[in-house]
């Protein structure tokens, strides 16, 4: 299955959920979500009085979470069976690894407005990490890590304007930014209380246990 190219808002009209794909957009009154929040299609309106079967909930919030982190089929069920062979609940396991993605990073850092620009950045080189040039996005970082925008990137006037706007961004806990320095640093792992992304993990472990 091919990455999706299509119209954004219609993966969160038809996840019922506001997934947040487009950054800042989305909490504006220029959200599509916040107009049709029926799914899309002919008979968008009249899917929401279905009743949806254990499996198909199941189903839903693992193409949500797949939608929202921005990973194909193979490589989610990949960081599944990784977060499955670990200590620890497999569920919020997966939700730790995918938060450690360095696209996810550079978003939660304030330095893109959406996972989907973080993961373009990255890959076109804009970021070092602990002084060597990362372009894969599915990188995962550890504690200690060192994040920096590349010396030559720093005169972009697109890196200049997210680097101003990451300056009034709440960061989480776990990561500590300089917006001046256009660097941010990972302290820790995340805790399954500070990812804020509405997922129910427990659907997608009982998903892939049956």
């Amino acid at each position: 299955m091919a990455r999706y190219i299509g119209p954004v808002c219609r993966q969160c009209r038809r996840e019922g959920a506001k997934l947040y794909l487009k950054g800042d957009r989305c909490y504006s009154d220029k959200c599509a979500f916040s107009k049709r929040g029926y799914a899309p299609g002919q008979h968008g309106q009249g899917q929401a009085r279905k009743k949806v079967s254990e499996y198909g909930l199941q189903l839903r919030e693992k193409q949500k979470t797949r939608r929202v982190y921005g990973i194909l089929e193979r490589q989610f069920r990949a960081y599944f069976d990784k977060a499955e062979r670990q200590k620890g609940i497999a569920g919020e396991n997966l939700l730790v690894l995918l938060e450690r993605r360095l696209d996810n990073v550079v978003f939660r850092m304030g330095f893109a407005g959406s996972r989907t620009q973080a993961r373009q950045l990255v890959r076109h080189g804009h970021f070092l990490v602990n002084g060597r040039r990362v372009d894969i996005p599915s990188y995962l970082v550890k504690p200690g890590d060192l994040i920096v925008v590349a010396e030559a990137s720093k005169e972009s006037p697109l890196i200049k304007e997210i680097a101003e706007n990451a300056g009034h961004k709440t960061v989480a806990a776990w990561l500590e930014v300089s917006a001046q320095d256009m660097s941010g640093k990972v302290l820790r792992y995340p805790t399954r209380e500070e990812i804020d992304t509405p997922i129910q993990e427990h659907l997608i472990v009982e998903l892939y246990s049956r």
